[in-house]
């Protein structure tokens, strides 16, 4: 297997996060997997294929796109700084990933605040010349919230754990997001850029009444040979056993499918 971490980490509320590079658009015969750790105080290792892949892999850290060939692969969680996987706490559980394809496994709190994961593939199709992609994700143990740009609604009731995208004119937005049916900001506004062929990720983890909200940020980029008919959705990944510890739960069941979601709505450029 070769792997190698091409980007680090973006984390923090929404009024400080920024995002990194985009990602290369995947090489020919690879597929790529990011990995988000959006459950509040717990750090933790993880293991693909028996070798340490992430190391203390804290909340809030985004690691990847680590490349990798097409296959199945095995991952395993431990406790941070074990010394090897042989006692892992979640897994190990196979992980099938498809040539071409880009995606985002987000350990998160579902909306009553218990630990799950969900597997998210990521657009790359390409938007129209002079156009990038906004994509948001709700991974945070909150209700539905309302996403705003520009002082109006643009996505309404986006709940735990669905996505919304939008193919947006290159240019910055202002960007906040409320509870559903509210005006009042939780995060933000701050501006969002968007850039040409560009699917820029936000996701909104954390926990409203544990106070932890908060933002992490991923650029992909987008290309056009892409197969129209690929599209991005959600996986839900709750783990079986319920003697694991709260928050361990990383990538685990990433081979059971719960459903998938697109939604995409059109923003008024600021």
């Amino acid at each position: 297997m070769r792997t190698s971490i091409l980007a680090g980490i973006a984390a923090g509320t929404l009024l400080a996060a920024g995002t990194a590079a985009p990602a290369l658009a995947v090489d020919d015969g690879k597929a790529e997997l990011s990995v988000l750790h959006g459950v509040p105080d717990l750090t933790v290792d993880v293991y693909v294929d028996g070798a340490l892949t992430l190391d203390d892999f804290a909340p809030g850290d985004l690691a990847g796109p680590l490349e990798l060939d097409p296959g199945t692969y095995s991952v395993a969680i431990t406790a941070a700084d074990a010394a090897d996987d042989s006692d892992p706490v979640l897994g190990p559980v196979d992980l099938p990933l498809e040539e071409g394809m880009s995606y985002t496994a987000v350990a998160h709190l579902d909306e009553a605040g218990d630990p799950t994961a969900s597997l998210f593939t990521n657009d790359l199709t390409a938007p129209a010349s002079g156009e990038g992609r906004l994509t948001v994700r709700h991974v945070a143990a909150a209700p539905a919230v309302d996403v705003w740009a520009d002082g109006d609604v643009v996505f309404e009731s986006l709940a735990n754990p669905d996505e919304v995208m939008a193919d947006l004119p290159v240019g910055t937005y202002e960007a906040a997001v409320s509870l559903a049916g509210e005006t009042d900001p939780v995060l933000g506004p701050t501006d969002v850029a968007i850039e040409e062929a560009v699917n820029t990720i936000v996701y909104a983890w954390g926990s409203a009444e544990g106070g932890s909200l908060a933002v992490a940020a991923q650029t992909v980029a987008t290309h056009a040979d892409m197969p129209g008919a690929v599209s991005a959705g959600t996986q839900g990944l709750a783990a079986d056993d319920a003697g694991i510890p709260a928050g361990v739960v990383v990538v685990a069941g990433l081979v059971l499918i719960a459903g998938a979601l697109t939604t995409r709505a059109v923003l008024v450029r600021r």
